[in-house]
């Protein structure tokens, strides 16, 4: 009789805890990226996606003691999935702009996005865009790239090739049908770090924009605890290290992935938070 008494106040305790204990256990994070985007995330042999967004945000969540579902989709349903409520962030590398900092809240950067050309080993560097007077530069089509060339080199007189895809546009300076290629910088340096006969040249400076991680504008508990996570990787060296496995090439010490920047946010763009705080950062 009394092991039964026992076994109730047992199985009743049991019982009030478990909602409690429920509770306690915050859901997945749910969120996206292109699938297609190589080093950041692309198809995984024997199935399932790889890169660099994948090691950062798997990391992330893990900090954040949080499950996380990264979906493989198109970017151009990402934003528009987080704005329906689909989302909690977008785990795809975002450029932050005026336009897209007014309709969503921004970590503070975690990599740099900038403009890069890409040369055959034994091809003098390029210092400027008049070094290619009367030689043909490969940008894949549609992509601001090719805009930025086409300009230039109306300026400058070179010629420009339009490829369907970045790979394709490597290839050509490979073959000897172009002189380089312009594209993002980590595309290139990727592309450089497997094929030895592809250099990562000039980087235009002046076209760096933060890459960042985006969450709708009502949800500022989650930007804050986004990027304290992502600040406490860049001050353990983690994403440095990230950068370095998937790029091929050691971050510089002015990169986003080792630079963390005051307040929340993107310093001069909508919805930053410019109001200091002490970085927790636990074991």
């Amino acid at each position: 009789m009394m092991k039964r008494r026992y076994a109730a106040i047992a199985a009743a305790i049991l019982l009030c805890a478990s909602p409690a204990l429920a509770q306690d256990k915050k859901p997945p994070l749910r969120t996206g990226v292109d699938g297609t985007f190589a080093p950041h995330a692309m198809p995984k042999l024997g199935g399932g996606i790889e890169g660099f967004q994948i090691d950062l945000f798997t990391e992330v969540a893990k900090r954040m003691k949080r499950d996380i579902t990264i979906d493989a989709v198109s970017f151009s349903t990402l934003i528009p999935g987080m704005q329906a409520g689909r989302y909690d962030f977008i785990a795809a590398p975002t450029t932050v702009t005026k336009e897209r900092a007014e309709a969503m809240l921004f970590t503070s950067g975690y990599l740099w996005t900038a403009f890069q050309f890409g040369i055959k080993k034994g091809t003098p560097p390029i210092k400027g865009w008049a070094d290619l007077k009367g030689k043909a530069v490969s940008v894949n089509k549609g992509t601001p790239y090719e805009t930025l060339a086409k300009a230039e080199g109306e300026k400058n007189g070179f010629t420009v090739q339009v490829y369907d895809t970045q790979p394709d546009a490597t290839q050509a300076v490979l073959s000897g049908r172009a002189y380089a290629t312009l594209g993002g910088n980590t595309t290139i340096v990727y592309a450089a770090s497997k094929n030895p006969q592809f250099v990562a040249d000039l980087e235009l400076k002046e076209t760096r924009a933060h890459w960042a991680a985006p969450v709708r504008k009502d949800n500022v508990a989650l930007r804050n605890e986004l990027q304290d996570t992502l600040d406490c990787m860049k001050k353990d060296g983690t994403i440095a290290k990230m950068a370095e496995k998937w790029f091929g090439k050691k971050p510089e010490a002015d990169d986003l992935a080792v630079v963390i920047t005051p307040g929340y946010g993107v310093p001069g763009m909508p919805g930053y938070d410019p109001t200091p705080h002490e970085l927790k950062c636990g074991t």
